[in-house]
């Protein structure tokens, strides 16, 4: 995935959310405007002309608040209780048909079930308490004695149910979904306190051999012991800077593992398409971090698991992790499944947001998305910590 499949793949997401919201508000000003024009004829069939036109003129005004709710959520939906409110002293006080109407109806339920999903949980309590105040009401407007419920209060009731219910829904779904994404980030912080302990137990081994070895020096070849010296210089600051490292991702988010087996050996038991896998030209990767190194085995096998189980028809998976210089490493995983509906592109699930957490606290970027010609790529880059010499070994003269 090159930089224009990454930039193309964010415009086209960018523009399918906007091409989504464009078509609901569409639907819902289609949805307004035949209510009002069915409710302004039979207003004006059953109480003569002249009268559907104040309910005509406050059905519009809710609804285009409703349209409008994006711009601002709460003074969207509390102006549209207010009209609402005001509609129905109206109705009551100077004889008028009976408020809200369908129209108005079908707006207040747009702008509650929007408050409900989105704002803070006291004010999303208070606009529904709004809603189903003005629900209550109703009755006052309606003129009729026959016994029951009068139609226009059951209109409401249902249009403020479906509200709450659509974006009570809706809260509960994205809660879910942070919840997940938390239990997610906790998995790979227990992960890195095991990978902790193993950094820190294999630097400081290497230290007390590098001191054993110093002290026998000491007694039968002083003129190599200030070699030695200089390499349990270099390991204790090694071992400083992947503590420094590893302690910083736990307190941030995730993790690395350490990797049981190489790439190759994850390619070879993989059980999907062919994988043509390509690495780094001599031992480059050899002097890699463990961190960085777990990475990169981490974000191809999550890749390699998503191409199994969400591209099934796949004929080929490309593999491909180079060194760019000195400074840093890329990983880029690609397939080439047919097109399918934008529906489906759903890849991007809980184990790429785990690396995408861990990736980013490297200092790194990842990228997953559709590809322009077909499939679906992920691109991984991680910087590669600099090797600082040694302190006091550049002094030494």
């Amino acid at each position: 995935m090159n930089v224009g499949d990454r930039v193309g793949s964010r415009v086209h997401t960018a523009a399918k959310a906007g091409r989504a919201g464009f078509a609901a508000d569409a639907a819902l000003g289609v949805a307004s405007a035949t209510l009002l024009a069915f409710w302004a004829y039979q207003v004006a069939v059953s109480w003569g002309s002249g009268y559907w036109l104040f309910g005509c003129i406050a059905g519009t005004v809710v609804c285009g608040l409703a349209l409008a709710r994006r711009r601002g959520r709460v003074w969207a939906a509390a102006a549209g209780l207010a009209v609402a409110a005001a509609s129905v002293l109206a109705a009551t006080f100077v004889d008028l048909p009976a408020e809200p109407g369908p129209a108005m109806a079908l707006g207040l339920s747009v702008l509650v079930g929007s408050a409900v999903r989105t704002l803070p949980a006291v004010v999303a309590c208070a606009i529904a308490a709004g809603g189903l105040a003005v629900t209550a009401g109703t009755p006052l407007t309606a003129n009729t004695l026959a016994s029951g419920l009068p139609s226009v209060t059951m209109l409401n009731a249902a249009g403020w149910l479906a509200g709450v219910s659509t974006g009570l829904c809706s809260r509960l779904l994205a809660a879910r979904h942070r919840t997940i994404a938390g239990n997610v980030r906790r998995q790979e912080r227990l992960q890195l306190a095991r990978e902790l302990h193993d950094v820190v137990a294999h630097h400081v081994t290497g230290i007390v051999l590098q001191a054993q070895a110093a002290q026998v020096l000491a007694r039968k070849q002083p003129d190599r012991l200030d070699g030695s010296l200089t390499g349990i210089e270099t390991a204790g600051t090694d071992a400083l800077a992947a503590t420094r490292r590893l302690v910083g991702l736990l307190r941030e988010t995730g993790a690395p593992t350490s990797p049981s087996e190489s790439l190759t050996d994850l390619v070879r038991r993989f059980n999907g398409p062919a994988v043509h896998l390509r690495l780094p030209d001599g031992d480059d990767a050899a002097a890699w971090p463990p961190e960085v190194t777990s990475t990169v085995y981490r974000v191809v096998q999550e890749s390699l698991t998503n191409v199994s189980r969400h591209a099934p028809h796949a004929g080929s998976v490309r593999v491909t992790v180079a060194c760019e210089g000195d400074d840093g490493v890329t990983v880029e995983i690609a397939d080439d499944a047919p097109p399918v509906s934008t529906r489906r592109h759903r890849r991007g699930g809980y184990g790429l947001l785990g690396m995408r957490e861990r990736v980013e606290a490297l200092g790194g970027t990842l990228h997953a998305g559709p590809r322009s010609g077909g499939g679906w790529g992920v691109l991984a880059t991680l910087p590669l910590p600099s090797r600082r010499e040694p302190p006091g070994q550049g002094e030494r003269r």
